[in-house]
């Protein structure tokens, strides 16, 4: 899960550095650099003061507390990574959009392998 209220913007860096550094790109699903923590009715979550600190109240139409990061540059993080990867191009492709993003203010990024070839992957990335 990419976006929680404890991710840093250094931890999502470091979680994409890893991801191309073991030449994993072409096997991870675009959508998982996106999925952000869902807070349903219920959660033992909602007993800690920081999440508290974070929530809004239950939105029935999404059965879930939504909730801010504290810190909003994530969250405006979060939403530009959604946009792209919704986008219809290839994982390397939205590898390097996200990885453009994430990394804007890092001066050396890490380089990764974009010569690999697709492998076969299902059409529908949105299961659990």
């Amino acid at each position: 899960m990419t976006f929680t209220p404890w991710t840093t913007h250094a931890a999502y860096c470091d979680l994409l550095a890893l991801i191309a550094e073991l030449d994993l790109i072409e096997h991870v699903a675009p959508i998982q650099y996106a999925i952000r923590l869902l807070i349903p009715a219920g959660s033992r979550l909602l007993e800690l003061d920081e999440v508290q600190a974070l929530v809004g109240p239950f939105d029935q139409q999404s059965l879930c507390f939504p909730w801010q990061h504290s810190d909003p540059a994530m969250d405006a993080l979060y939403r530009q990574v959604r946009r792209i990867v919704q986008k219809r191009m290839s994982r390397h492709e939205i590898f390097r959009e996200v990885w453009q993003l994430a990394n804007a203010a890092d001066l050396a990024p890490t380089r990764f392998d974009l010569a690999s070839k697709p492998i076969p992957h299902l059409s529908e990335p949105w299961y659990c």
